[in-house]
């Protein structure tokens, strides 16, 4: 049974700190947990949210879109996220792979295996179909298509002003097998890939953002090492990472819009568009 985390989740302190306080989606999650104990470690006020006062502003937000959505323009956050395009403009090189921007309705067509995902929301399963028509229904609306491959290993890493903050392991061939980067036997090998990654195509990404990369089971010449997806910092879980050097990104990706940087304002989502599609 998991703990009660709203009882745990109480400010140490009614003064906020200068880094604000983090306000959480009322939902549940190990991940929520853990960066709210991280938190408050650095003497950060924790707040819960989902109850019938009117969120403050000044806050730093970790959670679900749907529930952005409604609090997001009372909590003066700004929400960043990578763009739907960036992973399908990256060189070969990065990627081992080949995929596209597409519609539901065009991957309706497809007469052979693919891996189709929405690029944001999870408004169906990101999988592999047999066939365009093994979708789901469901409203036209964009997705990614790529060629099929398979992951030996799969990383997630928290990414800050394209610096690796800290990372884990969380599949090996499609099972979850969770194992911090720190230490792992392939840190070196993805440092490196990451390293030359951000350095090549950093600037297409926001200052805070987590980068899933996976090492390929059957790699292309050239392509061992591959990146699976970007997603938002403040909605992704971090598995085995170091939650007070991911706690930093997260605050980063989703903290008071007074203080977003000049750079970060393209990728910051509109709050009408942080509702899931459907």
């Amino acid at each position: 049974m998991p703990v009660d985390w709203r009882a745990r989740s109480v400010a140490t302190s009614s003064t906020v700190t200068k880094q604000g306080f983090l306000a959480l989606a009322p939902q549940y999650t190990t991940t929520s947990e853990l960066l709210s104990a991280a938190a408050r470690r650095r003497g950060m006020e924790v707040e819960v949210l989902g109850g019938a006062g009117t969120p403050r502003p000044g806050a730093h937000y970790y959670g679900g879109p749907g529930f952005a959505a409604r609090v997001a323009d009372d909590l003066g956050v700004a929400l960043l996220e990578p763009s739907d395009d960036w992973l399908t403009a990256l060189p070969y090189e990065y990627t081992g792979r080949h995929m596209a921007m597409s519609t539901l309705s065009q991957a309706r067509r497809l007469s052979r295996s693919a891996f189709v995902k929405p690029p944001r929301e999870k408004s169906f399963p990101a999988a592999v179909y047999p066939t365009g028509a093994h979708l789901p229904p469901g409203p036209d609306a964009p997705v990614l298509i790529s060629d099929v491959v398979t992951w030996a290993a799969e990383f997630r890493l928290y990414v800050l002003d394209g610096e690796v903050r800290t990372g884990s392991q969380y599949t090996t061939f499609g099972r979850l097998d969770a194992a911090p980067l720190e230490g792992h036997r392939h840190e070196a090998a993805v440092r490196a890939f990451a390293a030359d990654l951000f350095s090549a195509c950093g600037d297409g990404l926001p200052s805070a953002v987590v980068v899933d990369v996976g090492l390929l089971s059957t790699p292309e010449p050239g392509a061992e090492w591959a990146v699976v997806e970007a997603n938002m910092a403040w909605f992704s879980n971090c598995y085995a990472a170091d939650p007070d050097r991911a706690l930093d990104v997260v605050l980063h990706s989703a903290g008071p819009r007074t203080a977003l940087a000049d750079r970060d304002h393209r990728f910051c989502r509109p709050t009408e568009d942080a509702a899931p599609a459907g």
